[in-house]
């Protein structure tokens, strides 16, 4: 585990810095499914008292990332494919709204910001810079729910998606899938160009589901990260 105190250099309380650290470890596959998780390491690694860790693990618990096991102790919790489900319809829901009122609210500037990013995303293609390029990815995402006018989208959806983040992370070393994400992407921005609410809703919901048609060859190479058919971590 390579979670450090750096990793919590975020600002807000100690509790929600140590709650959103370890909330990217575990979609980053820092902390992996099912392992344990220690109360003292954890206060070690990031420099914090066992109460702000506490606080969040139980938010943790309450997203589904971490599980208490009676005498056992707090283990994170193999991805749940219902959980991914969940996540994808409510972002799914969210993202389509907003980009129709982006395709009708978007200025030249704005659409250029955006082809910036696609540019910075097709570099950390090149370069094959998996971490970054999950960083310019939700850049993208959320920039369209800032042009909608509904920011608070994004919010949302970052806070329900999380089983469907670490599938995510996950796809990212799949053969040739960022470059069809970048192509994707590419064919949502001439959607708003073109000011075609009815195209950019088309373009992006392909594009959010690309990720449910990597699970089978993502669960196939990772069998032990999911939970079995029925449920049962």
């Amino acid at each position: 585990m390579r979670i450090s105190r750096s990793r919590r250099l975020s600002g807000g309380s100690t509790s929600r810095q140590v709650y959103a650290a370890l909330r990217e470890a575990i979609v980053a596959g820092e902390l992996l499914p099912g392992q344990r998780i220690s109360e003292n390491d954890l206060s070690e690694r990031l420099g914090v008292s066992r109460t702000p860790i506490r606080e969040a693990l139980t938010l943790l618990r309450d997203e589904r990332f971490v599980q208490v096991v009676p005498q056992m102790g707090t283990f994170v919790t193999r991805i749940s494919t219902a959980a991914v489900a969940d996540a994808q319809f409510v972002r799914e829901a969210l993202e389509c709204a907003a980009v129709r009122l982006a395709a009708q609210r978007a200025e030249p500037s704005d659409l250029g910001a955006l082809d910036g990013l696609i540019r910075r995303q097709e570099e950390v293609v090149a370069n094959v810079d998996f971490e970054r390029f999950a960083v310019l990815d939700d850049e993208f995402h959320a920039a369209i729910c800032e042009l909608s006018g509904r920011g608070f989208a994004w919010e949302v959806a970052q806070r329900a998606k999380g089983h469907l983040s670490r599938v995510r992370r996950l796809s990212l070393p799949q053969p040739e899938y960022l470059l069809e994400m970048v192509a994707e992407h590419h064919v949502v921005l001439e959607a708003l160009r073109r000011r075609s609410p009815d195209d950019a809703e088309t373009a992006l919901r392909h594009h959010l589901r690309m990720v449910l048609s990597a699970i089978p060859a993502i669960r196939e190479q990772h069998p032990d990260y999911f939970e079995d058919e029925e449920g049962t971590p």
